[in-house]
């Protein structure tokens, strides 16, 4: 069967393959890298230790009380290891999941709402976009959230939508305010906060007050404290310090106040939003403008999403805690906007961002050696790492200058579907070139190749102490919690809870330590250079056992 190249929406054949595509190249990636310290390692040790003890209430770390998150990250991955076993794919999984959500429900919704073309548009948009296929490859909350997040904005959108008959718009609403309960999960009460924020400048924007009568509020509200309320109820029965913890601690304290070593400028997240939606910068602007548009009817799906993409974006500057992945939710709301944008986009305005990534693609094949050339330090892993690195940028930069070259000449010929098609292929492919040239990286980050040495002479018995650090991704893969050693950082609440699980000063660790030793016991202990030169100036009996340009592992006899 014939495809007409400007009507590729119509060819389920096409949208089934791509849709394949896409999933069996997700879910491979997902294996091919180290879990990289500090989200991966961390969700992944918490999942495995309640995979192995079996407690699905009180999540711990390294065998310590962890209250900083809700479960269900933490809920998935220990289904993932009881299904499948330990590893890396197997972490990240959900993550994986999730974006694969993401992709389809931003596509069905353009569908839905805008039409076919625009479907396929945003699918495309979105799953070659930089930060949103990258956070699906990431174990951290990031993508769990925008994953539930873009169930609740589509499943809005299309139940919303004026011609949607009564018995859609209840069941699209449910999933709706179930997909909020599952966000309250993943990731508190931003949850729920900030659909809730925009639903509300939306009925100010666009004057629908109507819509609040077609929210299904009773129905909704029941689907969603049966799905959010049980684990906080059973949490805080067995944990009486949890919720002040949670929701003040985490949610109001950490929004409001700084102290948490992750503040940034107010233009933080516009800085990010330039790589981060790769390879389509191009064609932002515009979109964003064209979205100020009103539409007729009564319900105005275009300005719901616009407001979804701005407040989330405003809401996160505003905070004093920022991190690159807090804006991931707002990728699917731009992929919208700019499927509808290159909908009617004239064909200057394709040429220009087919061009844009060809001077992207280009600057990267001429830039990459040069600054790799330059590289120093004082890291020799680092500058391995770096070089292992080289080649997989300037694949990257390959795909990115050949699409780019590639979607001009649809672009000339008025190819517009085969356009959008070769821009969004060419950023799939470059930005999985970047991911999977991270490995080297990842293992210096992690420790990994020290693991041999390590079990070769750890047993069950062996009391194993990290002093003055704590390595997330080493204590995974070891499969065992460590002591810790005058260390707090985030484990101060829990062991403010539980002060017999760690030991607080480094004298007390120093007598355990040289008892053992006289007494025929062994023990092993992960610690950073520095502290090593420092307990061998006061003569505490240590072995190297392993080490790399981080850290270093040492025995006692």
């Amino acid at each position: 069967m014939k495809i007409n190249v400007n009507e590729l929406h119509s060819s389920r054949l096409l949208m089934w393959s791509l849709l394949g595509i896409f999933i069996v190249v997700t879910l491979y990636a997902l294996g091919v890298r180290t879990l990289v310290p500090p989200d991966e390692g961390r969700y992944a040790e918490m999942a495995r230790e309640m995979f192995v003890t079996g407690d699905w209430i009180t999540t711990r770390l390294n065998g310590i009380k962890y209250f900083e998150k809700p479960p269900l990250q933490t809920w998935m991955n220990a289904l993932s290891f009881a299904a499948f076993g330990l590893g890396e794919w197997q972490a990240r999984l959900w993550t994986g999941v999730c974006g694969i959500i993401g992709v389809c429900m931003t596509a069905y919704a353009g569908k839905k709402v805008f039409g076919p073309r625009v479907g396929l548009y945003a699918g495309l948009v979105l799953a070659s976009s930089l930060f949103w296929l990258a956070s699906g490859q990431i174990n951290s909350l990031d993508m769990g959230l925008s994953g539930m997040m873009t169930i609740v904005l589509m499943s809005l959108l299309i139940a919303q939508r004026d011609e949607a008959a009564p018995a859609e718009r209840r069941n699209w609403m449910l999933l709706c305010w179930a997909g909020m309960a599952l966000a309250v999960l993943a990731k508190g009460l931003i949850g729920v906060v900030l659909p809730g924020a925009v639903l509300v400048l939306y009925s100010l924007c666009a004057r629908d007050w109507r819509i609040w009568t077609r929210l299904h509020l009773v129905k909704g509200l029941l689907v969603f404290f049966a799905i959010a309320t049980p684990w906080f109820v059973l949490v805080a029965l067995r944990n009486p310090e949890q919720p002040h913890f949670f929701f003040i601690h985490e949610h109001f304290q950490r929004f409001l106040m700084k102290g948490h070593k992750r503040e940034g400028a107010w233009y933080y997240f516009l800085v990010l939003l330039i790589p981060g939606i790769l390879p389509w910068i191009g064609v932002l602007p515009q979109s964003l403008a064209a979205a100020f548009k009103r539409q007729e009817g009564t319900f105005q799906p275009r300005l719901m999403v616009l407001i979804w993409a701005l407040f989330i974006t405003f809401f996160f500057s505003y905070s004093t805690s920022k991190l690159p992945g807090y804006i991931v939710p707002i990728f699917p709301a731009l992929a919208l906007l700019i499927a509808l944008f290159l909908e009617s986009a004239s064909r200057r305005q394709r040429l220009f961002a087919a061009g844009l990534l060809c001077v992207l693609g280009a600057a990267i094949l001429i830039g990459a050696p040069i600054g790799f050339n330059h590289a120093s330090g004082r890291d020799p892993a680092e500058l391995t790492a770096l070089k292992g690195y080289q080649p997989w940028l300037m694949a990257a930069g390959f795909f990115a200058l050949a699409g780019g070259a590639l979607a001009l000449l649809h672009a000339r010929q008025l190819r517009r579907d085969m356009t959008v098609l070769t821009i969004a292929g060419a950023g799939f492919l470059a930005t999985h070139c970047i991911l999977a040239g991270s490995e080297l990286y990842g293992q210096n980050r992690a420790g990994t190749d020290m693991l041999p040495q390590i079990q070769a002479e750890l047993t069950a018995d062996t009391k194993l102490y990290s002093v003055g650090i704590y390595e997330q991704s080493l204590t995974y893969y070891l499969q065992r919690p460590v002591i810790l050693v005058d260390y707090w950082d985030e484990f101060t609440f829990g062991l403010k809870q539980q002060p017999e699980l760690s030991i607080p000063s480094i004298e007390p660790f120093i007598t355990q330590w040289t008892n053992d030793a006289n007494a025929g016991v062994h023990d092993m202990a992960i610690i950073s250079l520095n502290r090593y030169k420092e307990l061998q100036q006061r003569g505490v009996p240590m072995r190297v056992v392993a080490e790399d340009a981080r850290r270093m592992v040492v025995a006692n006899k």
